[in-house]
């Protein structure tokens, strides 16, 4: 537990495009730490490239103490972005972290902000969290980092949280490891937040609390499919390997899902397209590859039928 008597100063650097949801869910546990200890545990400052303002991505503007050539000493550097963090990524803000680095500060990094410091080389070999919608382009992009599907990671030398409410768990888990837990659960008590997860939790809710589901054969059918996406296999081999019928297997997914283990399968393989067309420069063919397609012709007639305009056009589109 933390004894120092002067406040830990945290300093939130703000990447345009920022989550504002990510921003208050930082900020306000430490408000309300020190609101109900009667303390100034914290205190904290934001900075910009421009010094001046930043702007979220809901159009909202905060304005800023710091620019990113005069960062304040502090105790704890957090990087916040949001959507489009690889279009803000520049020399500028990468040379503002390689200094920050050579200082006392912890560096860390929520939402999306994970992508920003393994840009910087700063991720090698470490654990990491970043928002679940960035997974699969930044897994394409950054092998050599070992990307969780936790709310945060904490054990390694950067720390990182999802994004999110999974930014208050990691706030919380942080006042409570300086201050005790009594203080982290009076702090979660004020914000009427009473799911806090610890770092260990995944990101997405699980198929069988999203459907309501207690089956276990249609939640292995659903992890066999996920772990071939790459080269699927039939719904009889998933039948097969978990030791059920096909018609059973078809009348799981029709009642649970509303659809064929089939149709459920490219679904799956098309949302990982999307997300690979999105967040890399990987091409429609390696795309159509990567996610199991026999053709890149075949795969741009699926994805037209379910997203209504081909994968190039979805390349084009977001560029």
């Amino acid at each position: 537990m933390n004894t120092h008597t002067t406040p830990e100063h945290f300093v939130f650097l703000l990447v345009p495009e920022f989550s504002h949801l990510a921003f208050s869910c930082a900020v306000e546990p430490l408000r309300i730490a020190n609101l109900v200890s009667g303390s100034e545990l914290y205190r904290w400052s934001f900075a910009a490239e421009n010094g001046t303002t930043a702007t979220c991505s809901n159009g909202s503007v905060t304005q800023v103490h710091h620019g990113y050539a005069d960062l304040p000493p502090c105790d704890r550097l957090f990087l916040l972005s949001g959507i489009h963090v690889a279009d803000h990524v520049g020399q500028a803000l990468l040379g503002t972290l390689r200094r920050a680095a050579r200082s006392p500060a912890a560096i860390g990094a929520l939402c999306s902000g994970a992508y920003i410091l393994a840009r910087a080389g700063m991720l090698n070999g470490m654990n990491a969290a970043i928002h679940w919608e960035f997974h699969d382009g930044f897994m394409e992009e950054f092998p050599k980092v070992n990307l969780l599907r936790n709310v945060f990671v904490t054990d390694a030398k950067h720390i990182t949280a999802a994004g999110g409410t999974a930014t208050a768990d990691l706030m919380l888990h942080l006042i409570e490891t300086a201050h005790g837990s009594d203080l982290a659960i009076a702090v979660a008590d004020q914000m009427v937040y009473n799911a806090v997860r610890d770092a260990s939790a995944e990101q997405r809710v699980s198929l069988q609390s999203r459907h309501g589901m207690r089956n276990a054969h249609l939640a292995r059918a659903i992890q066999i499919m996920q772990d071939t996406l790459e080269s699927p296999v039939s719904p009889a081999e998933i039948a097969d390997d978990i030791g059920i019928s096909v018609r059973q297997l078809e009348r799981l997914f029709g009642r649970y899902l509303n659809c064929s283990p089939k149709k459920y399968h490219v679904e799956m393989r098309l949302e990982r397209a999307r997300n690979l067309l999105i967040q890399t420069d990987r091409s429609v063919t390696e795309v159509a590859y990567a996610t199991g397609f026999e053709s890149p012709g075949h795969f741009s007639r699926v994805y037209r039928a379910s997203f209504g305009l081909s994968p190039s056009k979805q390349k084009v589109k977001i560029t």
